[in-house]
């Protein structure tokens, strides 16, 4: 059977942790000056991804869900 092919925007936008979570950062990854205070705080963390995109997610990381 061929291997599995891991969508590359995935990859970028999803860690996945020793855990198992699935890890993304916030949106307003754009021009920082012009984003709320809140928004900008949050600019490169990572928070848990949603439990509803679990089924979505294991199609697009194969390799990094279980």
């Amino acid at each position: 059977m061929p291997k599995m092919k891991t969508h590359k925007g995935a990859k970028r936008r999803f860690k996945v942790t020793a855990t198992g979570k699935v890890m993304q950062a916030k949106e307003g990854r754009g021009l920082k000056r012009n984003r709320a205070k809140r928004v900008r705080r949050a600019y490169g963390k990572m928070f848990p991804a949603s439990e509803a995109n679990k089924k979505h997610l294991q199609v697009a990381l194969p390799y990094g869900l279980k």
